[in-house]
């Protein structure tokens, strides 16, 4: 086999990023996304492409946040883990098959080639996850109106509600952060998210129960790519009276009369309960999201 050369592209060859087959339909699930070309990095085999990668961030990033594309050629998953292990960046990767890669046998095939590049690489399984966009043919869900919806200026307020959301949570990301850096730790990075996001500070709300007491929070946002339901938290006290399906309602109202015509949202395939809100409020499954992190030394 012939040595592999690998590169990074700019704007003068950024075509030959796209001469690769796409089984996992990236260019559609990515069609909203805008990667920039600098940090586009191919393999090379006899000067054809057999693995690419497409790290994103926001557009004030000046380092990618994600990895959010990355294929291999069939039969060449040692090419696609050097393109990994060689990257000057080292963040989560994010693969997005269709939600049928599990029962497609060529699905199946390519999904399961590039988990095994990543492996190979460092990187380790950290949570399979479900997408989902609501369209108005979805139908806006019906307001319970159970809750007292209100904005709170005051950062430490929601960072307090967050530690209290996430002393019991299902979240992988949030747990991850949890063992790494306590509660606090988990409670900031939902912060630094929800102020990353372009949309304005603002539509962050506190939800309250009649009796005054606070009950969760919504976060309505949009990111670089469009409206998404940025976050979605019930307090453990009021957990058992279905508040996460009134804040997933209040979100997307939220957003659509701020004229979003689409909401992006996700959740753990293991958040059982969040992902029955989501079905009951009408957002269908768009494609899954399995994301990986590098552990390997050093990283």
């Amino acid at each position: 086999m012939t040595d592999l050369v690998i590169r990074a592209l700019d704007a003068s060859d950024a075509h030959l990023f796209d001469t690769l087959p796409d089984p996992l339909g990236a260019r559609e699930g990515h069609r909203l996304t805008h990667h920039r070309p600098d940090w586009k990095r191919i393999a090379l085999r006899d000067g054809a492409v057999v693995a690419r990668g497409a790290w994103w961030g926001g557009p004030d990033d000046t380092e990618p946040v994600t990895l959010n594309w990355f294929d291999v050629a069939e039969g060449e998953e040692a090419a696609g883990a050097e393109l990994l292990s060689t990257a000057p960046w080292q963040v989560e990767l994010e693969l997005n098959p269709p939600g049928t890669w599990r029962e497609d046998p060529a699905l199946r095939a390519a999904t399961e080639a590039r988990f095994a590049a990543a492996r190979t690489a460092g990187y380790d399984l950290l949570v399979e996850r479900f997408l989902y966009r609501w369209t108005p043919e979805c139908g806006l869900p019906e307001r319970p109106g159970r809750l007292d919806f209100r904005p709170e200026p005051d950062d430490a307020v929601f960072f307090d509600a967050l530690r209290r959301i996430h002393s019991v949570t299902l979240d992988a990301h949030a747990l991850m952060d949890i063992e790494k850096g306590g509660l606090g730790q988990a409670a900031q990075s939902e912060l630094d998210f929800f102020h990353w996001c372009p949309s304005p500070r603002e539509w962050w709300q506190l939800a309250y129960t009649p009796e005054g007491e606070l009950a969760g929070i919504h976060i309505p946002a949009h990111n670089p790519s469009g409206p998404c339901v940025g976050f979605i938290g019930v307090l453990p006290e009021h957990r058992g009276h279905g508040y996460a399906f009134d804040l997933l309602a209040e979100c997307t109202h939220f957003l659509v009369e701020r004229g979003a015509e689409s909401v992006s949202a996700a959740t753990d395939r293991g958040n059982h309960p969040m992902a029955a809100n989501f079905a009951k409020a009408g957002y269908p499954i768009v494609r899954e999201r399995i994301n990986f992190h590098p552990v390997a030394a050093g990283r």
